[in-house]
């Protein structure tokens, strides 16, 4: 009782919420508080309500705080849910908008670039420039980019010259071809198949390439040639010349599913006597027959002078006719825009490495490991094809001092660094995949900075676009696991008998199929290449359109460049005919042809000092660089032309200028002077064999083209050669400018080889 009067309980605190609980108010006590005591409180406010008692007053004053307090907690949270649902809606709206401006803005809206005063950001390309783009007077810059003044009296002109009549009413009857092989052998041999039509006068269906039918997983949108080429560009372009559908009549269709038409598996380069005396008669019958070319050409690519016009129709179908369709072109365009966005001319490169020409000239110790053992296995599936007569075994380093193998990327760049060409050059990978991978182009990476190709050069929704909509295969989304390999040594192993008997090894581990490492997975279980899936010939399909894109890049580069030019046939590829139309197009664009026998001699007489090269060794690269830029366009009517027109399509499609023949004829024996210089590019274009002069219309074009250049001659020649053009980046081979090392040459020697290469050059 004392301790209890000294400390008296202090009486508890009761909550609005716990009196009106104690009042039997418990029922409905969660919704008052949380929707109506608020309104009631707000309707009241300013009006003091009657107390009975000081308790129920003090009740009152209690409910009203609370009601107050949880009030402002509901307003806070109702604020904070309109702050959180106008954020997404504002990121909603950016996202959309970002992606509306992607979609549908205008392409150089598309290409924008940040260039700052070292670097410039394209997509997953970030060059680096260093070193100062020299001045494009300079004499410098005309040996390294200028145009080769011997072939600038070429120009491209392939219409018809002499009687040339337009496809007659009445056709022979239909041809219709069935194209097989790679880039090269197409384009080859649909312009084969155009001239074997004017030749019959028949009426050419357009050609369907195998690797580019439905059956291959491709996109639906497209039909065979539709694929790669412009159907529209080609009909209307041959208007003149042949006649040429889309499909066979009706009638002939169901005859075609029958196979019920005659046809014919063309061999490769066949003569016109063999159309004549073996194609015509069948279709004057029939009315129709049906061509397979598998061999890439199916007409020989030299006729005999009287179809001379026969020739020129072969240029006006690949290098007017055959046009890409739409989406590759802008593709194509943007990536040469995004090349010369930074400011500065690039190089196209195409090393030509594919497994079946290493395979066929037999080139397999060039690389290691799996990749060896791949070209080996290849040499003997077209050994067993009769498509390589030779050995199985080939030395290869006798085969690239012959100058039968490629060149190795490795060996192009020292080239190129050798030929003056700083380590901050453009360069562009062309021609589709590399054997090898990118292991194969790591020291020409090492060596320029700025080593792209079209994966680095576009986004992947640009190539897909390309492709159009294609259905998803099953083999891409397997839904089942793949089953374990079963192995049969497992049952002898256990039934093997006591020992010591010798037991048969054990039972191997087991493997599943998708973890075999590569695609070439399969040379450790079977000497027999496995077929090709869908995916893989949808991704051959791809290669078509990848080739297309590279062709175009090359064709348009400032300088190119081959590392080999033969394909797994021994014949011209992709890069003979990316030469060939920059030999019809631009014949003074610069076309490295080197010499590989040549090549390989010069690197191996220095092998111990590649990388710390004197000036001997430089001055016999560049004088063998400069002379390829003319002998080898000779070379090439002879090594490449009697096996593809198209690789060397000069004379019959060029024709020369007029020029000042006054002036030439009057002018001094001074080598430098601009007439001089035209009378040289004459000479040299009737040593390639052109004759024909140049229509009048075409010489009013050119008379001020070669007026502007004989100015910029003349200031050429007013140049010092010590205006700093000369760089120690030409002397200093594979050493940074801000850099020295053994191999530095100074400035001074730099210059000296310069002057002696301008005045050789000049000879």
């Amino acid at each position: 009782f004392l301790s209890l009067t000294r400390n008296p309980p202090r009486p508890k605190h009761y909550t609005a919420r716990e009196r009106l609980q104690q009042q039997n108010y418990y029922p409905h006590l969660d919704f008052y508080f949380s929707f109506l005591l608020p309104f009631s409180l707000s309707g009241s406010r300013g009006k003091e309500k009657p107390n009975n008692s000081g308790e129920s007053s003090g009740l009152w004053r209690g409910m009203k705080g609370e009601a107050n307090s949880y009030s402002k907690l509901v307003v806070m949270k109702s604020k904070l849910k309109w702050v959180g649902l106008v954020g997404l809606i504002l990121s909603a709206l950016s996202l959309f908008l970002h992606f509306t401006l992607a979609r549908f803005s205008d392409p150089g809206v598309s290409d924008y670039y940040y260039q700052s005063s070292s670097s410039i950001t394209i997509f997953s390309w970030r060059p680096v420039f260093e070193l100062p783009l020299f001045h494009k007077t300079g004499p410098s810059y005309r040996r390294l980019w200028g145009p080769v003044r011997k072939l600038e009296s070429l120009h491209p002109f392939a219409n018809p010259r002499g009687p040339y009549s337009v496809p007659r009413s009445e056709s022979s009857g239909y041809i219709f071809v069935r194209i097989q092989g790679g880039f090269h052998d197409i384009r080859s041999s649909i312009s084969d198949v155009v001239v074997v039509a004017r030749i019959l006068n028949a009426t050419l269906v357009i050609p369907e390439i195998q690797s580019t039918t439905s059956s291959k997983g491709i996109s639906s949108e497209f039909k065979s040639f539709a694929y790669v080429y412009n159907e529209d560009q080609f009909t209307a372009a041959l208007v003149k010349d042949v006649k040429v559908v889309k499909t066979l009549p009706k009638s002939l269709k169901s005859a075609r599913r029958k196979k019920e038409i005659p046809s014919f598996r063309v061999p490769r380069s066949a003569s016109p006597y063999y159309y004549l005396h073996h194609v015509l008669p069948v279709l004057n019958k029939h009315s129709v027959a049906e061509l397979v070319v598998s061999d890439g050409g199916c007409l020989q690519a030299i006729l005999p002078p009287h179809l001379e016009e026969y020739q020129r129709l072969r240029c006006r179908v690949a290098f007017h006719a055959l046009v890409f369709r739409q989406e590759v072109q802008e593709l194509a365009t943007k990536i040469v825009h995004r090349l010369r966005a930074p400011g500065r001319p690039f190089i196209a490169y195409d090393p030509g490495m594919t497994r079946e020409a290493l395979a066929y000239y037999g080139c397999a110790e060039l690389f290691q490991d799996v990749h060896s053992e791949l070209i080996q296995h290849k040499r003997a599936w077209m050994r067993r094809r009769g498509i390589v007569k030779g050995k199985l075994s080939v030395n290869s380093e006798e085969q690239r001092l012959n100058g039968s193998c490629p060149l190795m990327p490795e060996e192009v760049g020292i080239l190129l660094r050798a030929y003056g060409y700083p380590w901050d050059t453009i360069i562009y990978v062309s021609g589709g995949e590399v054997f090898g991978g990118q292991r194969t182009l790591t020291p020409l990476h090492a060596m320029f900075e700025n080593v792209v190709d079209r994966t680095s050069l576009t986004a992947s929704s640009e190539l897909t676009r390309i492709y159009g909509r294609e259905v998803n295969l099953d083999s891409q989304f397997p839904r089942t696991p793949p089953s374990i390999v079963q192995v049969k040594k497992a049952e002898v192993w256990r039934s093997a008998g006591p020992r010591p008997r010798p037991l048969p090894p054990p039972p191997a581990r087991p493997k599943y199929p998708h973890n075999i490492e590569g695609w070439w997975g399969w040379v450790a279980e079977s000497d027999n290449e496995p077929e090709s899936s869908v995916m893989e010939l949808r991704t051959n399909a791809h290669k078509l359109l990848w080739e297309a894109i590279d062709y175009m890049v090359s064709v348009e580069a400032d300088v190119f460049i081959s590392g080999f030019d033969r394909d797994g046939k021994g014949r011209p590829n992709f890069a003979s005919l990316v030469m060939g139309h920059r030999l019809y197009l631009s014949a003074a664009s610069k076309t490295f042809r080197p010499v590989r026998k040549e090549v390989v001699r010069l690197l191996e007489g220095n092998r111990e000092h590649l990388y710390e090269a004197n000036n001997t060794w430089l001055k016999s690269v560049r004088q063998h660089f400069r002379k390829s830029l003319f002998d080898g366009a000779m070379n090439a009517s002879v090594a490449s032309k009697p096996s593809s027109f198209l690789s060397h399509p000069v004379p019959e499609c060029s024709c020369v200028g007029s020029g000042n023949t006054e002036e030439a004829s009057a002018a001094s024996h001074d080598a430098s002077s601009p007439s001089t210089l035209a009378s040289h590019a004459q000479s040299a274009a009737a040593a390639l064999g052109v004759k024909e002069r140049c229509p009048k219309w075409m010489d009013d074009d050119n008379e001020t083209s070669s007026r502007l250049k004989d100015k910029e001659n003349d200031e050429d020649d007013e140049v010092d050669n010590d205006d700093g053009d000369v760089l120690s980046s030409f002397g200093l081979f594979f050493e940074r400018s801000n850099e020295s090392g053994g191999g530095e040459v100074n400035k001074e020697e730099a210059a000296q080889l310069e002057d002696q290469e301008e005045s050789e050059s000049a000879e």
